[in-house]
């Protein structure tokens, strides 16, 4: 019997007193550091941010209130008319206590966001980094509400506005009017807790066009899992119990139920999963899995054998979404996350592959329906294309 899909967006937020997911907030920062230095490589095209102006009398605010906005280069030539929406990722706020600690930073409030980001990979305006995409009108949606661009309520006696679907609707509302609804193809991408987004808001994108419009969807590095950790718990489903209810934003019981043309990337090996999710300091006490989970190198069999386990619950996970033809998959078996953001595994020479066929090109056949895609690696440590993630 199929999941039933619901979209619960109440944030329940509990009022533990851990600073464990503050460190995962420093943690995806490392990753973006990480994107950006890969992008180093060349001169990445640089984008202004642009403020909603007058999101606030809709209530579409960030965690501290302040207005949501977004970075927009616009589309030329063949691509003024197409629209490609990345939903920025950042992790998640369970408790009162790390969305007050997140108002601080660029994931709760737009007074800390970077007044210009480069657009790398998928966002890329180079024929030569991103050849589908290039000259289409791209957008990077910042997040801002900790809750992967869902949830309504506030928290008044902290301060706290929980309003991101105010601010995905809002957004949305002022690209149409900035020309996106004369779009005659569209796809809606995100990363990480931006991947769970697209996947969340998928067919409420599909909704915004005509059906003479080609609207698909992208998730990178959103198939967050409800695994067990290396103590035998549940990390994450703990962690998102604090966020929305449970069954209704683990992605693995939505994929199948989404209406929209979507395609999965992920590594089989998530590095965020395995840091946050399966080898958490708070399940890994004494550190057995420090070395392990920073660089897989150190793992020992028994360790490489619990992450052969944690790959074959993600097959096991899409199994049912990847049989419909209008899908796409493209699952590595790298130790990776978000590789449609950098440029050295969306598009280089030694960029991830599976067979003959690389992330870019991989997306791009499936979205233009060149070829159909579900493209699945063999287990590690098979694939010599990895860019792997080791953190110091």
């Amino acid at each position: 019997m199929k999941p039933m899909l619901y979209f619960c967006f109440v944030i329940v937020l509990i009022r533990s007193a851990s600073g464990f997911f503050e460190d995962l907030d420093a943690r995806e920062t490392s990753l973006s550091y990480l994107e950006n230095d890969a992008a180093a490589t060349s001169e990445p095209l640089m984008v202004p941010l642009t403020l909603i102006q007058g999101a606030d009398s809709k209530g579409a605010v960030c965690l501290d209130g302040t207005l949501p906005g977004y970075h927009i280069h616009r589309g030329s030539g063949s691509g003024a008319n197409s629209w490609l929406i990345h939903l920025e990722g950042g992790g998640w706020c369970n408790t009162i206590r790390n969305c007050v600690y997140r108002k601080t930073t660029r994931r709760g409030s737009a007074k800390f966001m970077e007044k210009q980001l480069p657009f790398t990979g998928i966002l890329s305006n180079k024929a030569e980094e991103n050849p589908d995409f290039f000259n289409w009108n791209r957008v990077k949606l910042r997040y801002c509400d900790g809750a992967s661009f869902s949830g309504d309520s506030q928290n008044e006696g902290a301060q706290l506005y929980f309003r991101g679907q105010r601010i995905w609707l809002t957004a949305m509302q002022d690209l149409m009017a900035k020309g996106m609804q004369n779009a005659d193809q569209a796809l809606l991408s995100g990363c990480s807790a931006g991947g769970l987004a697209s996947i969340l808001h998928c067919d409420e994108f599909r909704d915004l066009f005509p059906k003479t419009t080609k609207v698909k969807c992208l998730s990178d590095a959103g198939m967050f899992l409800d695994a067990v950790d290396v103590s035998g718990g549940h990390t994450l489903r703990n962690m998102f119990a604090g966020v929305v209810s449970l069954q209704c934003f683990f992605p693995q019981n939505l994929v199948a139920n989404i209406k929209t043309p979507m395609f999965l990337l992920n590594a089989a090996y998530d590095a965020w999963q395995v840091q946050a999710s399966l080898a958490p300091p708070t399940a890994d006490p004494h550190g057995y899995w420090s070395d392990c989970k920073s660089d897989h190198a150190h793992c020992n069999s028994s360790q490489i054998q619990f992450f052969q386990d944690f790959r074959n619950q993600m097959l096991n996970a899409v199994e049912v979404f990847s049989k419909s033809n209008e899908n796409g998959l493209f699952i590595n078996s790298c130790f990776a996350h978000c590789q449609s953001e950098r440029q050295d595994t969306w598009y280089a020479d030694d960029s991830p592959r599976i067979g003959d066929k690389g992330i870019a090109k991989s997306v791009g056949d499936w979205y233009f329906d060149r070829a159909a895609l579900k493209a699945i690696d063999c287990p590690y440590p098979c694939d010599k294309t990895c860019r792997n993630l080791v953190f110091k």
